[in-house]
């Protein structure tokens, strides 16, 4: 008997490039049918109308901080509301501990809302060993960070991240010296460009001349900050020819004109208002003491030198050229969610049903199956995850049940956790997650380690 049967739904067929229609039934965490009968099952849910899709990956987010806000789930609550079953953390150089100590945090939680997989942040080593943001890392530093990236890939991380432009010290012989701690070409190396704007194309030809270089899968991340400011078209150019001649490389975006980060990085280094074209009041500031307030000038220097840790908003982009980039044949959707205690950018519990309902129903941008695409089986081929990503026999029961009539995001830059509408159920490893907006059972979901 099955654990449960879904009747009456649709799913996408990816190798077929075409949606059908058929009852899926699960058992013991996999797809064990697809049919048009009704085999007995311990429950059947009625899914006339929807979409029964693979669960969305999110190959570009930012994990919980276990070590700064203490054992407890936020921003894998927002994912999992928002239809994502696996979640790829530690991206632009960033961890927020160790992955020994985040894999010990899932286990005294007893699971997490999704599956979690983790990137090394090589930042992040340059900040234990006090090197200056400024400064490129001495030798003896370069061979100390290598030793911490090789213990956390023996770990069982998937891969190594840059944050290029948050350490504009860091040289391109600093970043292949550390991405050749691995010759594995399963292993990701993804890194955040070192500019925007006007030097993107530049920052994009070091990120591809990175890939040439070594043997790994290079990740271009949320390629929408980078060249949403009049570079998309050159950019995207420059992209599928290099990825055309080497498909290790591809790239992600998400589906907002607006970015976020700290403010006390170097994204708000002097000069960056007026290489935008934008004045003080495109930045919004998302904590106290103001929260949800616009910036002035005095309100801009008061937060870069007395509350640095705290997320900004900065409407910089272009909406014509984000559609351009979430419509793209090339390429895959991410979320770059990143999150303060609860509070941050609205991708964190919105980048997925905003692309299914604002550029697939809405704006025809893409096509539904190009769009799920783009959301679940692009990114788990990506990352070697065979068993994921696509509704066929055999695979993980990771599944999202939406309703494509009315899949929308709700979040807002003044409310950034408001779940999403149009989305029924979520299925973790075989079972119900969360049901509408409710988490029936975040704890499904667990550390994925790389594997060969």
């Amino acid at each position: 008997m099955l654990d449960i049967l879904l009747v009456n739904g649709r799913y996408p067929d990816f190798r077929a490039g075409e949606m059908r229609s058929g009852n899926i039934g699960i058992r013991d965490g996999k797809i064990d049918i697809i049919t048009e009968g009704e085999p007995k099952a311990a429950q059947v849910i009625d899914v006339a109308g929807r979409v029964v899709s693979p669960g969305f990956i999110d190959i570009h987010m930012h994990e919980e901080d276990f070590a700064g806000e203490g054992l407890r789930y936020c921003i894998a609550d927002m994912m999992l509301r928002m239809g994502v079953t696996t979640a790829v953390g530690g991206n632009c150089g960033i961890q927020h501990q160790t992955l020994k100590e985040f894999k010990a945090g899932i286990q005294k939680l007893g699971g997490s809302p999704v599956n979690y997989q983790m990137l090394a942040g090589y930042n992040q080593c340059r900040y234990r060993l006090g090197t200056e943001r400024y400064a490129a890392a001495t030798r003896e530093e370069r061979n100390r960070i290598r030793e911490m990236l090789a213990s956390e890939l023996e770990e069982g991380a998937i891969g190594i991240s840059f944050g290029i432009e948050y350490d504009p010290g860091m040289t391109t012989d600093e970043i292949l010296y550390a991405a050749e701690v691995t010759e594995n070409p399963g292993h990701l190396i993804a890194a955040h460009y070192r500019s925007d704007n006007d030097k993107a194309l530049d920052a994009i030809g070091e990120m591809i001349q990175v890939t040439d270089a070594i043997r790994s899968k290079f990740q271009i991340s949320h390629l929408s900050s980078c060249a949403a400011m009049g570079q998309m078209t050159d950019a995207l150019n420059l992209i599928h020819g290099a990825m055309d001649r080497n498909p290790r490389l591809n790239y992600d975006t998400y589906p907002y004109d607006a970015f976020s980060t700290h403010m006390g990085s170097s994204v708000f280094e002097d000069g960056c208002l007026e290489a935008w074209h934008r004045s003080y009041d495109s930045i919004l500031l998302t904590e106290e003491p103001y929260l949800y307030q616009r910036c002035t000038k005095e309100m801009f220097e008061d937060a870069r030198e007395n509350y640095p840790d705290m997320l900004a908003v900065a409407f910089v982009m272009n909406e014509e050229e984000i559609r351009q980039a979430v419509a793209d044949p090339y390429g895959m959707i991410a979320s770059d969610a990143i999150i303060n205690q609860g509070a941050g950018h609205p991708r964190a519990a919105g980048t997925f049903p905003r692309v299914l309902g604002k550029y697939v129903r809405q704006e025809h941008a893409l096509s539904l199956i190009d769009a799920l695409h783009k959301i679940s089986f692009t990114p788990a081929e990506r990352l070697g995850l065979g068993n994921k990503g696509r509704v066929e026999e055999g695979a993980d029961a990771d599944l999202t049940v939406f309703d494509p009539e009315t899949i929308i995001d709700k979040a807002t830059f003044t409310d950034g956790g408001l779940p999403p509408a149009g989305i029924d159920y979520v299925f973790v490893n075989g079972g119900i997650a969360a049901r509408g907006t409710e988490i029936v059972d975040g704890r499904r979901g667990g550390f994925i380690p790389y594997h060969d």
